[in-house]
């Protein structure tokens, strides 16, 4: 099951999975209304908050807080946004696809992150794993999250790139466990129906991860006082490993269509072999047909008719005539 929120706050409203404000990488966790608390002192703490699908009344008052602009609070209301990464003003947009292996299928969902100089603001939708894990990794080493809210988007975008390698994985053992299928001596059905499935789970999460590789090329690149240069070393560890993604998919994709032509044409093949098998059957059955068809016009002038072997002649004939296209036929392998 997707996990939505984790450890609920009874001082926070449900869709509310973390409000927390780190000073020198200290955790103090906060209430809502005292964000603003917060960001009024002049220092270098910064405040993370996660939200998991909240509503509209949640995101008119971060964006009072944060001084979000309308735009991107109206894109992480409604979700179903491209990837992308946009500046509005001294705050950075990124949108993210996420996804989770449910039930052998791959459900997605959507991650939009607000990156301020003192606060990082991340909205969940859909299937997406909560990002307490790199919340915990992060308190565990109070020095990391000095380096800032960039830092925190940083540890989000490697834990949701980290989440696309076990399905990529999956996807290559259930292609390899398709090849055996193909190369059975039986046809099924039921074989091309999942290449195609695979097929377009894999178009879908190539959607979803190409796009990261020009998000984080230009976080790496990008220069604005959000993102610090030594932030932007790990957003370059991050972008490796999506090209190292990007390249098992398309690798995974060449492969799964080169299967697919594989499977049509050992089909037609198989196909053709029943066809070469009837019509040397049919041959066989043609001789006879002839030869018995032949004398059975009756014309009273047939001179074989009268003589006392004819009977057995005729037998003998059509047998050498069947035996011969029988070894003619199975030489050439048509039986």
């Amino acid at each position: 099951m997707t996990e939505a929120i984790a450890k609920p706050r009874p001082d926070l409203p449900s869709c509310v999975v973390n409000c927390a404000a780190y000073r020198k990488g200290v955790r103090q966790d906060i209430t809502l209304d005292q964000i603003s608390d917060v960001l009024a002192v002049d220092d270098d703490s910064f405040v993370w908050v996660g939200l998991y699908e909240p509503d509209e009344s949640l995101l008119d008052k971060l964006q009072e807080e944060f001084a979000l602009h309308d735009l991107a609070v109206e894109d992480a209301q409604h979700a179903h946004q491209r990837p992308k990464l946009e500046t509005y003003g001294n705050t950075l947009f990124v949108v993210v696809h996420t996804a989770q292996l449910l039930d052998g299928h791959v459900r997605f969902g959507e991650t939009h992150a607000f990156v301020g100089a003192r606060f990082l603001v991340t909205v969940r939708h859909g299937a997406s794993l909560s990002y307490t894990q790199v919340r915990e990794r992060f308190e565990r080493e109070p020095e990391l999250l000095q380096l800032g809210p960039a830092f925190a988007l940083y540890g989000m975008l490697d834990f949701v790139v980290d989440n696309y390698l076990p399905i990529v994985n999956e996807f290559r053992d259930e292609l390899n466990e398709l090849e055996k299928d193909i190369f059975s001596d039986t046809f099924r059905r039921d074989t091309i129906v999942k290449l195609y499935d695979l097929k377009r789970e894999l178009t879908q999460t190539r959607l979803a991860v190409a796009p990261l590789q020009d998000i984080l090329s230009q976080l790496t690149r990008i220069q604005v006082a959000q993102v610090a240069d030594e932030t932007k070393l790990h957003f370059r560890d991050v972008l490796d490993h999506v090209v190292r993604l990007n390249e098992s998919i398309d690798t995974l994709r060449e492969m799964l269509t080169a299967a697919m032509t594989v499977n049509l044409s050992l089909v037609n093949i198989s196909q053709g072999e029943v066809v070469k098998k009837l019509a040397g059957w049919a041959a066989l059955l043609a001789a006879p047909t002839l030869i018995a068809s032949w004398y059975g016009m009756n014309f009273v002038h047939m001179p074989e008719l009268p003589g006392r072997y004819s009977y057995f002649v005729v037998i003998g004939v059509t047998a050498m005539v069947c035996i011969a296209l029988y070894r003619y036929l199975k030489k050439v392998r048509w039986l």
